[in-house]
């Protein structure tokens, strides 16, 4: 009732009405009015209105206005902490330097304001959002934050009154409530629904959640207020139900138990926690409720948790005792809605709430897990999860507290273990039938996306606290359950090896593997690993030992491992072993723990070698092509197991355990497995010839180079095996730096990180940035020739190459095998430079660090028997040239051998080395040392062969010798003897021995092991191979013996070991060099080591004879014979064809390219040094053919037209104009030429007839055309039919043929357009330079003369016969076609300038001349120009234009020559139509009636008649200089000078001294009204400085300047005249002279410029005359006309705008900006850096027709050329036309790396030289032929 009534009354004051009442005492009435109002307002069915909501506002307010209220209670904010909470893409900061967490960031409001100068900062893009950590200790050192919360400010802030926020106590409750019941009511299972009504109900509670987030904004009072609301159970028990007669109320709560209900994790949890027994009776309950496919789990192999799970409550039905845990229990369900995220991390600055949250949500943890599994949006899920559970984990002090009161870890380890637990299949390794172990199924959806991923990095983000990863690693129970978790990973992705047809499919599961690897079992393993650094945590890794070996028994068990691996089956992925390796290797590196207190009994060691072997053996068959059949899969396997994000979570340990196992294992077991494994055991044999079972000969090579490798590799990694950190991290950017020159950031991507991933920290106390100065130099980032753009790099110092580079390890690390051989090469180009060798160098043997005592065990492995025996194999066998040795071989067994003699074995095993029987072997080898092995001689072998054998055959060659006579006893016994002695070598006998030995001894029932193949009885299939027999072998070397028998091979010499060289042996002096100084390297160190070795050595020396070939004269020696002459010959031909590519390359380089600079190059001589009259012959590249040009078959100039507006953007100061980055600073581009002109051109359409502005203005110094050719010239129909073939083609990309786009057939710059040329003779220099000696009167009367010839030309049809040019031939067509083309690239902007449609050309053309102005630096002075003109087009331009102009006719009623050259009095008739004056001669544009003048006149034009306009020109221009200047003078002045003049008028020569001229022009010019009244004061401001004599000749000369440049430049490219070099102050009499303008010039120096006039009638007349025409426009406004009297010509060449020099200034400013058009923040903004406009790349809310903002402004701005920097990449990017190519950054980092999107975010510097080329490029508009990647842009940037 009361509350209706108060509902019509206004909200203000019922809000105040309300407050007053329930501050009184007793405030029951006004509680009830409060409730019944809150009851209608916040009526549930209402649904969310905005009418409810505003209620909400003013009650809150309690009658003062909803923003005071927020001010006053904001001034009451405590907070200590920023708190900031943002989402994806948002820009935020992280320096490491300050964060204790690695997770610590800042917003960029907070970074900026803090001081972190000198840190190790970045700036990044959030992925998943996150909040700022500015003001938390916990998570950040107090020294990083910023001034705003670096001060305590809670402690000076007053208490809130508590009527303040009386009202939101009492209001808010009910709010919060009515949301909470909005959600229960909308949920519906999403079985039932679609996802889409969730996010509806969302929708419409979207305005309530946006207003609790602008509570929680209002500060820590509110904050409060909101966490004592959320957090208290009473008015959630109170509200919650909803009251009796509410049936809403009631519908919505009962919705909420069944959804609750439905969370099913009871049954979840118990059937993962109940263990096997229960499992079964679970199932059917389970059934009904998830479809997940989790039937089939209680079948499994369940995990058995220990009895007393620690924790029931995780079973429970979740249970909510307050709003905040009903509040995240629906954001959960409804899959975590960002702004519900948002809205409670904004809460979490108050420390209560922090508390009481991260309760509630590790209370949900299961709930959260089971939710994501079943979510369509997993992706978005995982972010949003992440941005929550960061926050709250990554405080070690919130971590500890919920670990230790919620069992935080047992939650984690459960749900992850439950989650992992869906996706299980059988395992297939080893025992395929009765296999019980279970693994991963990479193949599903839970892996393939990474789903696991937030839960992993919530656990990895609490094990990187030390508190929490002690608890971890104290619980045994936790540890036993992890490690089964583990299991799930074992063996997971087990490949098959195809041997039949190749796979129909490539799965890419293993993409799920190796990531499922690294982030769910490696880094939390490494988390844990960095607390277990000190003896004090010694039982930490003695207790994770234990388990480790526990569980793999189980696996091994499981499998049915007994000692073989299964054929052909490999898996990558051993989590298990690898803990084990990390955790020895840290125990023993860092705890002292005692090795062999940690190992297994040896049986285990032996089964736990088998599956790293296997890997290794695989990685080799993977490179020798045995999977090829598994598709490239296998290979990104082999790839990615040692790729540097992994290899040291799988390569290394996995070489690690081996190490371990072989130091401990009898060695010779050891070397016999690892040959068996790599399937290489029938090749060691001393026959020729032998059977492999298992390789195919090709195979065999491959193989045996990858075991003898792996092999060097284990015996001389020192990685976890003595290595301090420092060591390692040098070893490994050493081995990253010799296979390639590195960038900063690409070197640290490669260097493997250790420990934890997530701390970003480099092993070692030695920081990355100190060992990089100690091992490499650095490159700065030069540009090559070709434009492309290098970065800052690093390369390897020269005694890194001379002492460091370590072969072994850069194999170790390669992805690629090029890598290898790349970093060889460079090798031996370094060798070559330094000039220590220069041929072919072997990799260079490296001393090892001394192993630690751990492991010593390791180096018997280079002392076995069985291994030597391998090497005195292999020897022999490289010796006698058997198939399938390689160099690489010879070098391995050689380091294998150096290796031995370096790590001699430890003497105390002398003694007991003949007691165990050894009769197998016994006759090889004495003992097992190799320096007493090296010198023992082997007499007799016996070995195996097949019966068709080279050996079989002599024996038989021998029986027949010998049955001739009769045999005698001695002979036979002899024999007999020999027999005896042969040495029989089996490998796989010897190794099952060795294992029934040990099997034996540790009393195990042999039964089982006993499984005795023999290696020589195999059962032969029928039709199969020879059958083999046994033969005996005369052997009688050493391997010493062999070794310099090998030397002698190598060197070709018989002698090459001299006696004399034995004597001055100095191992250190063979570092360097190829297989000769290695065998020299190891004989020394033998020689040295041993004195016995010395005397066999000099014995051998002594007698040494060639090698006993096979047969008498053995083809193997011719053929290698020849094979070295076929080689030489081969040579010779290669470099005889070399050279003669080379010198022609060179003279097509000569004659052709020269991308960079189109104007310098020598490529078409016009024939200046040609005989006279001959024609100019043109090459086509086409047809190949050589010929003149003629009317039938004209030759064209491939050329590129562009429109260009770049002379529009030059200014008058040379300095560029600054981007703005800050809003107080503004570019204004009324000063650019351009706009200069546009202006100039519409006051004078203003007043003036149409025809002659266009004389008098030229468009081109605002754009136009511009052309330029690369010089290649072909006939017009070659082109024509080439065209048709581009258009046939698809394929090509990069260019339209539609558009006419073409590259040049030879020389591939990009053209669109073919200039003809004209036909005729070449340039008769004679005849147009004879000197003429006729007075400049009858010139100018010629000139006049030719000009009429011309004006009436088009009309006249009889004239066609006298200019045969103009039948309409060939030649004709396509001039018209060029000029359509020309015009069809201007932009249309530069075409509409005349009102009527006349000819654009003239501007075209003066364009181009004035734009190689510019190139020229803006003045000839720089010499050397003269080569330019051959790479220009301008004379072949000037003819089509010419031709051009012919066919239209010139306004030639009226000629401005004869104004220029007559006094004219009969003016009064003129004008007496009404129609507009024409333009004073005064307002003319010089250069513009220069090009118009001589376009109309016929060509060839004689050189005396454009010497005479070029005269009769310069005396008007020379006029309006004075003009001009007297305009700047002040009034005193002006008196002054016009006095001088006067005085001086009668002088002899007087018009040539400007100071009688200037006094004439002042006195004419007073005449006119008020010419020279107007501006008095703004000149005073001009002429502050007085002018002297001296100024005013320069800013004459300045003024005339332009126009010389242009002339001079015309008459280079018509005559063929030079361009003169100069300095500057000499420019101006210098060009004077070669336009032959000054009579006489003075030698002083500076020649005056009034001396080159030359009048042809009374100079003060004319002058007086052009004056006059001035004076007589007194009616318009003289402010304009004055304007228009003093143009200035001066123009800076063209800038881009000047850039900061810190990117972030940009970065900062423009990212956040809002677009112009559409007001919001644009996705992707860019700047035009031509004129800093802000425009969106894509941007669809800019899209006029259809074309997106960047392609319209590219077209207003650089006509169709646009430079847009993108400010979110840092990349400039380049539109052409309908092409865009991304050009590279001009902004590097410290490195000199550009940082394409801001991946690093490291800070940026801009780059001078980088900029510098870009402009180049712009200016002389070379970006088609400099930028190779174009693609078209379709309108949409």
């Amino acid at each position: 009732m009361m509350a209706a009534s108060l509902l019509r009354r206004d909200k203000k004051s019922t809000a105040a009405h309300l407050k007053a009442d329930l501050r009184r005492s007793d405030n029951s009435s006004g509680l009830r009015q409060l409730q019944e109002l809150l009851d209608s307002v916040l009526h549930p069915e209402r649904g969310s209105d905005p009418e409810a909501l505003d209620w909400c506002k003013w009650l809150l307010a309690g009658g003062d206005g909803f923003d005071e209220f927020c001010r006053a209670v904001r001034s009451y904010d405590n907070a200590t902490l920023c708190g900031l909470v943002w989402t994806a893409n948002f820009v935020a900061y992280r320096c490491r330097t300050c964060g204790i967490s690695p997770c610590m960031s800042l917003c960029a409001e907070c970074f900026n304001n803090g001081d972190h100068t000198g840190h190790d900062f970045n700036m990044f893009r959030s992925q998943a959002g996150g909040a700022c950590d500015c003001g938390d200790g916990n998570v950040m050192r107090a020294s990083g934050f910023c001034s705003r919360h670096r001060l305590k400010t809670g402690e000076n802030v007053p208490s809130v009154p508590r009527d303040l926020l009386l009202m939101s106590e009492m209001v808010l409750p009910r709010f919060i409530i009515t949301i909470i019941q909005y959600l229960r009511d909308g949920y519906t299972e999403p079985e039932s629904a679609a996802d889409r009504d969730l996010q509806k109900v969302l929708q419409q509670l979207d305005l309530h959640i946006s207003f609790l987030e602008e509570l929680t904004k209002m500060g820590g009072a509110m904050r409060t207020v909101l966490t004592k609301i959320l957090t208290n159970q009473q008015t959630f028990k109170e509200l919650s139900m909803g009251q009796e007669e509410n049936v809403y109320a009631k519908r919505n709560y009962e919705k909420y138990l069944s959804a609750l209900k439905s969370s099913g994790l009871v049954l979840y949890c118990a059937s993962c926690l109940m263990g096997a027994t229960a499992a079964a009776s679970l199932e059917d309950s389970s059934k009904e409720e998830d479809q997940d496919g989790l039937q089939g789990v209680g079948q499994r192999k369940r995990v058995k948790l220990s009895s007393t799970t620690k924790d029931p409550s995780i079973m429970d039905t979740l249970k909510h005792k307050c709003f905040l845990e009903e509040l995240l229990f629906w954001t959960i369900k409804y899959e975590f809605p960002q702004k519900m995220v948002t809205f409670l991390l904004n809460m979490l600055p108050d420390q209560d709430y922090k508390i009481t949250f991260t309760k509630t949500f590790v209370q949900h943890y299961a709930f959260i897990m089971k939710t994501l599994m079943k979510s369509h949006e997993s992706d978005t899920m995982s972010n949003r999860i992440v941005h929550i559970s960061v926050q709250l984990f990554s405080n070690e002090e919130l971590a500890r507290h919920v670990t230790e009161e919620c069992q935080l870890l047992d939650i984690m380890v459960t749900v992850l273990l439950y989650m992992m637990e869906s996706c299980l299949i059988k395992s297939e390794l080893q025992d395929e039938e009765n296999n019980r172990h279970v693994v991963v199924n990479c193949g599903e959806a839970l892996l393939k996306n990474n789903t696991y991923w937030p839960l992993v990095s919530d656990f990895i983000n609490i094990l990187s606290h030390q508190s929490v990863a002690k608890r971890f690693l104290e619980d045994h129970s936790l540890l036993l359950l992890w490690m089964s978790f583990v299991s799930f990973f074992q063996g997971m992705n087990l490949n098959k090896r195809e041997l039949n047809e190749h796979v129909e499919f490539e799965s890419q599961t293993y993409y799920a593997a190796f990531a499922a690897e690294l982030e769910a079992c490696a880094q939390p393993m490494w988390g844990l690993l960095t607390h277990c650094k000190v003896k004090e945590t010694q039982e930490y890794t003695k207790t994770v030992v234990r388990y480790c070996l526990e569980t793999l028994q189980m696996w091994f068990d499981a499998i049915g491992f007994v000692d073989e691996p299964a054929l052909n089956q490999l898996t990558f992925h051993l989590p298990l072993h690898r803990y084990y390796a990390m955790f020895l290797s840290k125990g023993v590196k860092c705890q002292g723990l005692d090795l062999d207190s940690l190992l297994p009994d040896q049986e285990m060691l032996m089964k736990i070698m088998v599956h790293p072997l296997q890997i290794q053996a695989s990685l080799s068959e993977i490179h020798s092509n045995m999977w090829v059949r598994n598709g490239l899969q296998i290979k990104g396997q082999a790839m990615t197991y040692v790729q540097s994000h992994f290899c040291n979570s799988m390569i290394d340990p996995d070489i690690y355990l081996l190490q371990v196992c072989a130091s401990r294992l009898d060695p010779d077991y050891f070397i016999s497995s690892v040959f068996e494994r790599f399937k290489v055991v029938d090749l060691l044999t001393m026959a020729s010839q032998h059977q492999n079972a298992v390789l195919d000969s090709e195979q065999e090579r491959p193989m045996l180079e990858g075991a003898l490798t792996f092999l060097v590799i284990l015996c001389s990694l020192r990685i976890h095996l003595g290595m301090s950190d420092d060591e390692i991290l040098r070893a490994e950017m050493v081995s990253q730096l010799c296979m390639n020159d590195r960038t900063h950031s690409s070197l640290l991507d490669l260097i493997p990180e250790n420990p934890n991933p997530k701390s970003g920290v480099v092993p070692g106390s030695c920081s990355f940035e100190e060992m990089l100065s100690a091992v490499a130099d650095f490159k700065a980032p030069v540009f090559e020739p070709g434009g492309s753009m290098q970065q800052g790099m690093y390369t390897p110092k020269a005694e890194v190459w001379e002492n460091e580079f370590d072969p072994i390890m850069v194999i170790l690390r390669t992805v690629y095998r090029r890598d290898v051989q790349s970093a060889m090469d460079r090798y031996a180009a370094f060798l070559k430079q330094s000039g220590v060798h220069t041929g072919n160098p072997w990799p260079p043997y490296k001393e090892r660090t001394p192993l630690h005592p751990c492991y010593r065990g390791l180096v018997r492995l280079l002392h076995c028997k069985t291994l030597h025996i391998v090497i005195f194999t292999l020897l022999y066998k490289i010796w006698m040239d058997h198939q399938n040795m390689s160099e690489h071989v010879l070098c391995m067994v050689l380091y294998l051998i150096e290796l031995g003699l370096d790590n001699p074995v430890q003497d105390d095993k002398v003694e007991e080395e003949p007691c165990i029987e050894e009769h197998c072997h016994d006759s090889w080898f004495p003992g097992t040392s190799l320096l007493s092995n090296l010198h023992h001689v082997i007499n007799f072998v016996r070995v195996r062969v097949p019966e068709t054998a080279p050996e079989v055959e002599r024996k038989r060659e021998r029986e027949r010798e010998r049955e001739a006579p009769a045999s005698t006893s001695s002979e036979s016994s002899t024999l007999g003897q020999n027999l005896r002695e042969a040495q029989v070598f089996s490998l796989v006998a010897e190794r099952r021995r060795k294992f029934q030995e040990i099997i034996n001894r540790s009393n195990h029932e042999a039964s089982q092991a006993v499984r005795p193949k023999s290696s020589s009885s195999r059962w032969l299939p029928p039709g199969s191979p020879p059958q083999l027999v046994t033969e005996i072998l005369e052997i009688r070397e050493s391997m010493l013996s062999l070794l310099v028998k090998l030397h002698q091979k190598l060197s070709a010499k018989q002698d090459s070991l001299s006696l004399s060289w034995l004597a001055e042996v100095d191992p250190a002096h063979h570092a360097h060099g190829d297989g000769l100084t290695a065998i020299e390297r190891i004989l020394a160190k033998a020689a040295t080591r041993s004195r016995h070795s010395k005397r066999c050595l000099q014995e051998i020396c002594g007698k040494v004879c060639s090698p006993i070939p096979l047969k008498k004269n053995s083809p193997g020696d011719k053929k290698s014979m020849d094979k070295d002459e076929r080689r030489q010959r081969a040579r010779e031909r290669q470099q005889k064809l070399l050279a003669e590519f080379a010198s022609r390359q060179k003279s097509f380089m000569e004659t052709a390219m020269d991308v960079e600079s189109p104007e310098t190059d020598a490529v078409m001589d016009m024939g200046s040094a040609e005989p006279l009259d001959s024609e100019v012959l043109y090459d086509c590249v086409i047809c190949g053919q050589s010929g003149p040009s003629t009317e039938d078959r004209p030759t064209g100039l491939v050329v590129l037209l562009q429109a260009s507006s770049v002379l529009g953007h030059r200014c008058r100061s040379d300095t560029p104009k600054r981007l703005p980055t800050t809003d107080e600073e503004h570019i204004y581009p009324e000063d650019t030429c351009g706009a200069t002109h546009d202006v100039r051109l519409s006051l004078m359409q203003r007043y003036f007839k149409d025809s002659s502005c266009l004389q008098s203005v030229s468009v081109g110094w605002d754009g136009g055309v511009y052309v330029q050719t690369c010089g290649h010239t072909l006939h017009i129909d070659c082109h024509k039919s080439y065209m048709e073939s581009l258009r046939n083609d698809q394929v090509l990309q990069g260019f339209s043929v539609d558009k006419g786009e073409f590259t040049c057939p030879l020389c591939r710059q990009f053209a669109n357009s073919v200039l003809p040329c004209r036909p005729g003779r070449g340039m008769e220099t004679g005849t147009w330079h004879t000197p003429s000696n006729k007075s400049m009167s009858t010139l100018v009367k010629e000139v006049e003369d030719l000009q009429e010839q011309l004006g009436i030309f088009p009309v006249r049809a009889s004239l066609k016969q006298r200019d045969p040019i103009l039948m309409e031939s060939n030649l004709s067509k396509e001039m018209e076609s060029v000029i359509k083309d020309i015009k069809s690239t201007t932009q249309k902007k530069y075409m509409d300038y005349g009102k009527n449609p006349g000819s654009p050309d003239n501007d075209f053309l003066f364009m181009y001349s004035v734009l190689e102005l510019v190139h020229r630096g803006g003045n000839l002075c720089s010499g050397g120009a003269s080569a330019a003109a051959k790479r220009s087009c301008l004379n072949q331009l000037f003819h089509v234009l010419a031709m051009h102009m012919r066919l239209y006719s010139i306004d030639s009623a009226y000629n401005p020559w004869t104004r220029l050259t007559q006094s004219t009095h009969s003016r009064d008739n003129e004008c007496c139509d009404d129609e507009r004056p024409e333009v004073p001669m005064l307002f003319r544009d010089v250069p513009s009636l220069l090009i118009i003048f001589i376009l109309t006149m016929p060509q060839p034009l004689g050189k005396e008649h454009f010497t005479c306009v070029v005269k009769v020109l310069y005396s008007l221009r020379y006029t309006q200089a004075l003009a001009a200047l007297s305009i700047r003078f002040s009034r005193e002045e002006r008196l002054a000078w016009s006095n001088t003049g006067a005085a001086k008028k009668n002088t002899p020569n007087s018009d040539k001294s400007w100071e009688s001229l200037l006094g004439h022009m002042i006195s004419e010019l007073t005449k006119a009204k008020d010419v020279y009244d107007t501006n008095s004061e703004e000149t005073l401001v001009l002429s502050s400085s007085v002018w002297s004599p001296q100024s005013i000749e320069f800013s004459l000369q300045q003024f005339c300047l332009p126009f010389l440049r242009l002339s001079c430049l015309l008459q280079h490219h018509l005559y063929g005249d030079g361009l003169p070099g100069c300095l500057v102050e000499e420019e101006f009499s210098l060009l004077a002279g070669c336009l032959g303008l000054s009579g006489s010039v003075q030698c002083s120096g500076a020649s005056s410029s009034a001396a080159c006039l030359e009048w042809n009638l009374n100079a003060f007349d004319l002058i007086s005359q052009w004056c006059s025409e001035v004076i007589a426009l007194s009616d318009t406004p003289t402010q304009q006309s004055v304007s228009l009297l003093g143009q200035d010509p001066q123009w800076a060449a063209p800038r881009l705008l000047h850039l900061p020099d810190n990117y972030n200034t940009i970065f900062q400013y423009y990212h956040r900006k809002s677009c112009t058009s559409c007001g919001k923040t644009p996705k992707d903004p860019a700047l035009c850096l031509v004129c800093g406009a802000f425009v969106c790349l894509k941007g669809h809310c800019c899209k006029q027709q259809g074309v997106c903002e960047c392609v319209l402004h590219s077209q207003h701005c650089g006509a169709a050329t646009g430079i847009f920097l993108l400010i979110n990449a840092s990349v400039i990017i380049i539109i052409r036309g309908h092409r865009f190519c991304l050009w590279g950054s001009v902004y590097l980092d410290a490195h000199g790396e550009e940082d394409r999107d801001l991946r690093r975010g490291k800070p940026l510097y801009l780059c001078e030289e980088r900029y510098r080329v870009l402009e180049q490029q712009w200016v002389s508009h070379t970006f088609d032929h400099i930028n190779k990647r174009w693609g078209p842009h379709y309108n949409g940037l």
